[in-house]
């Protein structure tokens, strides 16, 4: 794990086309800003550990079941 300090308004480059900066450090908390292509996936570690619990839930789950899920959402939609 590579660990760099920065301050507000500063960041990090990844690659040619990835920019991560700071926008705004406080008490408990950084806000930072993700500048990306639209076909780079960005997710909170929290959301992708749920997603990939979730998709192995769905594989467990009978085939009529999901229909109805996708169903539903759908007509939620």
């Amino acid at each position: 794990m590579l660990v760099i300090t920065r301050k507000n308004g500063e960041g990090i480059n990844i690659g040619d086309d990835i920019k991560i900066t700071v926008l705004e450090v406080s008490k408990d908390r950084v806000r930072i800003g993700i500048d990306a292509p639209k076909t780079i996936k960005i997710a909170r570690n929290e959301l992708a550990d749920t997603e990939a619990f979730n998709i192995e839930a769905a594989g467990k789950l009978p085939q009529s079941f999901m229909e109805e899920l996708l169903k539903a959402k759908k007509s939620a939609e």
